[in-house]
């Protein structure tokens, strides 16, 4: 069974940085990873970026200029580079991907930012 495993989350103080990554368990290459999802206590989950195998990504218009979604294809790993953090960027966030036709989901990593 294939399985997203998500590292990097934490406490942090506003305006700090974290930096998320997400890596396929045991098999490496058994999974395409495609972005980061959130959520937030009482929220629905919400795709926070993407990003292709090609390199094209897309934000949430709230993190857009403060988070950058990387891909290191050797590693087969994406990033998520968090900048200027908020106290409403508080959540857990998942990594998401798929293999084959299944859709798959990380654990979830908590990340909570302090005012």
């Amino acid at each position: 069974q294939v399985q997203l495993v998500e590292s990097g989350g934490g406490l942090v103080q506003a305006g700090g940085s974290l930096t998320l990554s997400c890596s396929a368990a045991e098999d490496r290459f058994a999974a395409q990873i495609k972005g980061w999802y959130r959520r937030a206590p009482g929220n629905q989950r919400e795709l926070v970026a993407t990003i292709t195998t090609g390199g094209s990504t897309n934000y949430l218009d709230s993190v857009k200029g403060r988070f950058t979604i990387s891909r290191d294809n050797t590693l087969n790993t994406v990033y998520l580079q968090m900048n200027d953090l908020k106290s409403e960027d508080t959540a857990v966030y998942y990594c998401n991907g798929a293999h084959g036709m299944y859709e798959l989901w990380g654990q979830g990593t908590q990340v909570t930012v302090a005012s």
